[in-house]
């Protein structure tokens, strides 16, 4: 028994290694000319990344098109950490957080569909993180044996059919004190309700199904211990783009900074959070807050919203309904775009 253990923890001790000497396996195209006629550049990308010195591929959205997680990333002190992100499609937030010094990277999506581009980013981008095909993106407590420092959940709850019980199984996998950063599309309504995407009304897309409302993903983080820290949001009316939003209401996308946190955040008039946290069987029973209680103290930092706006008196954490009415300003830097250049540290 002890002999297969030893086994076990030694094929995960090389998983990185076995992944770099694969790569090297690869015989990359090495000019300008061999890589733009190769299949590795001409297939379809989601993310523009640069290659080699000018050679970017074509993704799917503009140069300014805003990546607003990638802004919230650079509040997050990845350093030495241990981070997780879902849907990472080629790779552009793991090689983020690789060349920012995050100690162990682990990138995830439903399927392969991404795993030869992911080796070709790694290679040119002289970067090396792990790869884990998860399927569905739901019990994800069960499919992946470790806890982060930092998860990195944008781009995916609308394109499931039931966000919470991904933030449910996902929960569970983030440290106590670690930071997750959820991004969705979310309706500009005040109103706590979910809207379905029939007939493609929201997004003509085929895997996209819910967009909450602000107040209601802003209430079902604080209910799965989750304190909003900072956010950044982006009303679909000012996007220029050949990627189509159609709606009949307002809406927009937003990037939210969370930390973990022991109990539910519920607000001076709410009785009821409280006591479903304590007494409902689905609170309880698909969500392992016994492993989340056991995970060890991260000690990440978040350098955002220094100035502490738009903060709940009664439980602390950022009232995001305020928050994008109040904040005018994205704050977003140069180069915040689905654009990876060789080099990028942010």
């Amino acid at each position: 028994m002890w002999r297969l253990k030893d086994q076990l923890r030694s094929a995960t001790a090389l998983r990185p290694l076995m992944s770099t000497l694969r790569r090297m396996a690869v015989k990359y195209p090495r000019t300008v000319e061999t890589l733009k006629a190769s299949q590795i550049y001409t297939q379809w990308w989601y993310y523009s990344i640069e290659l080699l010195p000018g050679v970017i591929t074509h993704g799917q959205y503009e140069g300014t098109f805003p990546l607003l997680p990638r802004t919230v990333l650079r509040n997050c002190q990845v350093d030495d950490m241990e981070c997780l992100d879902l849907g990472s499609m080629e790779g552009l937030i793991p090689i983020l957080m690789a060349r920012n010094g995050a100690r162990r990277v682990l990138a995830t999506d439903a399927v392969d569909h991404c795993r030869d581009k992911i080796a070709a980013v790694q290679h040119y981008q002289g970067l090396s993180f792990e790869y884990q095909n998860v399927g569905l993106m739901y019990d994800l407590s069960k499919k992946v044996n470790r806890s982060f420092d930092l998860i990195n959940c944008s781009g995916l709850l609308y394109h499931v059919l039931s966000p919470l019980m991904v933030l449910a199984g996902l929960r569970p996998l983030v440290k106590r004190n670690g930071l997750i950063i959820v991004s969705t599309n979310v309706v500009h309504s005040a109103d706590y309700l979910m809207e379905f995407n029939n007939g493609g009304r929201w997004q003509d897309e085929a895997n996209t199904f819910w967009y909450m409302s602000v107040p209601l993903l802003d209430y079902a983080l604080r209910y799965l211990r989750l304190a909003p820290l900072d956010c950044i949001y982006l009303p679909h009316a000012s996007i220029q783009s050949q990627i189509r939003y159609v709606s009949d209401k307002p809406s927009g996308y937003i990037s939210v900074a969370c930390r973990a946190v022991d109990q539910p955040l519920l607000t001076s008039a709410d009785n009821w959070m409280n006591r479903s946290a304590r007494e409902s069987w689905e609170y309880q029973g698909l969500i392992d807050w016994k492993r989340a209680a056991g995970n060890p103290v991260s000690r990440i930092e978040y350098n955002g919203n220094l100035e502490r706006k738009c903060l709940r008196n009664d439980t602390g954490s950022m009232d995001l309904w305020r928050a994008i009415n109040e904040i005018t300003s994205i704050g977003m830097g140069e180069g915040d775009s689905h654009v990876l250049m060789l080099g990028d540290r942010s």
